[in-house]
């Protein structure tokens, strides 16, 4: 077998940065034929498709391995502590909570001059990817997107109790503040 190709920081930092114009120049011409909704909805939904492709390879880890998951699914994102900026809050038996601190496509958008307003939307889209790939791999998802005046955004995974669709109807209502997320099943303990 070959050795494994080192790729260069900057490499995988260009390459997130235009994953995040792309997502950005979708929004903006779906925004241009749609209007306003709709883009919301197609958006996420297109990325939760991706998460659900991703799901079956940490379906291994299902229903209750989340220490197992929680190592595949960092060990497995490129540019961790460096590009992705992750602290994880909880794992154990009953729950996993992984707050992201940075993240290069919030960072990208912030580059490009996107509003608030656009930035929450993006991140929703990226958001719906891991509720996809955790929902595919058997997991109960609860995700909290990044919202003006917060640094970062996190999520909660559990064992599949429940079944739900976290961009439609998110089982954890926070009022728009990380450090108050509570409901099935998180009880929230550090988020910021």
């Amino acid at each position: 077998m070959p050795e494994e190709t080192m790729i260069p920081m900057s490499a995988l930092r260009a390459g997130l940065k235009m994953r995040a114009v792309a997502y950005a120049h979708m929004l903006d011409v779906m925004r241009e034929h749609l209007g306003l909704e709709k883009p919301r909805e197609i958006g996420q939904e297109a990325t939760r498709r991706l998460g659900q492709d991703m799901g079956p390879a940490f379906a291994e880890y299902a229903p209750i391995d989340l220490t197992g998951l929680k190592d595949a699914f960092l060990g497995g994102i490129p540019g961790i502590g460096e590009l992705f900026v992750t602290d994880v809050v909880q794992c154990d038996d009953e729950e996993l909570q992984i707050y992201f601190e940075r993240c290069p496509l919030k960072d990208g958008w912030t580059e490009m001059g996107k509003s608030d307003d656009d930035m929450e939307q993006l991140c929703k889209f990226a958001d719906a990817i891991d509720g996809g790939l955790f929902e595919a791999a058997g997991f109960t998802f609860a995700g909290e997107t990044w919202k003006p005046g917060q640094p970062g955004c996190g999520f909660c995974l559990a064992p599949p109790l429940m079944r739900v669709n976290s961009f439609r109807s998110p089982p954890c209502k926070t009022d728009g503040r990380l450090d108050q997320l509570r409901a099935w099943p998180c009880p929230k303990k550090r988020f910021r």
